[in-house]
Order: structure tokens, then C-alpha cells, then sequence
């Protein structure tokens, strides 16, 4: 049951038509395996791709998020993000670490530095917000 919408994961999917439902089954596998795929590469979040998922499974399949919430790295991280809307103080050093070097490599590999500028400083805002999330307790 999520606190922030009252209802848990099977009636939200079954509030929603076959189409939706499928839809959002491909969009939460699509955000899994994005996710997945950024734990191996530098610059590709993982722990937004994995909430997405979570949402997206909440309404497409109760099996799938059942799965994402019971998995011993990704369910801390849903769990946390479901009830407190909280980020632990871990993915925030380390998505600010990754970012700052994603930085620093946009710097040194594209000639326009606007280009770059444009990149750090969208990286920059999504570190802000980031920071400004409570840490579980």
C-alpha cells in the first residue's frame, strides 16, 4: 500500500484498461533495464530509472512491482522513495559523484564549451534537488 496514494499496487492496476496496463508494463521493463544498464555505465542514473520503474509497474503489472520492492538492491530504495519520499545519503554521494565526472568528460570531449556549460548545469539542478530530499531514517 503506498501512503501517497491510498491504494496498493493491484487496484491501480486495475483501474487502468488492458492498453494502459500494457503500456505501462513496457514502460517499467523499459526503465528496469535502463536502470540496470546504469549501474555498469558511468552518466546513465540508475536509481531514477528504478523508481520509474517501480511507477510504472505499480500500474501495469502487481507481479512486477511486488518484485521490484522485494529485491534486495532496488527495494530499499523504492521503499524509501514510496513512504518518505527520502533518497539515502549513499545514492546521493554517489549520483553526485558520477554527475561531477560526467562533467569533467563533457569538458575535456566536446569542443563547445556552451554544449557542455548546458549539460553541468542540468546535472547541476538535478544534484540540487537531489540534496534537498530528506534521507531515510
Amino acid at each position: 500500500m503506498s501512503p501517497h496514494d491510498g491504494t496498493d499496487p493491484e487496484r491501480r492496476a486495475a483501474a487502468h484498461g488492458p492498453v494502459m496496463r500494457a503500456l505501462m508494463l513496457a514502460a517499467a521493463l523499459l526503465c528496469l533495464a535502463l536502470g540496470i544498464v546504469g549501474i555498469f555505465v558511468p552518466g546513465l542514473p540508475t536509481t531514477v530509472f528504478i523508481l520509474m520503474a517501480a511507477w510504472c509497474a505499480s500500474r501495469g503489472s502487481p507481479r512486477l512491482s511486488a518484485w521490484l520492492e522485494r529485491h534486495r538492491l532496488f527495494g530499499p530504495m523504492i521503499r524509501d522513495w514510496r513512504t518518505h519520499r527520502a533518497v539515502s545519503r549513499r545514492v546521493k554521494w554517489r549520483a553526485s559523484a558520477v554527475m561531477a565526472l560526467c562533467a569533467a568528460v563533457l569538458f575535456v570531449a566536446v569542443r563547445d564549451w556552451r554544449i557542455a556549460g548546458l549539460g553541468t548545469a542540468a546535472m547541476a539542478a538535478v544534484a540540487v534537488w537531489l540534496w534537498l530530499r530528506p534521507e531515510p531514517a
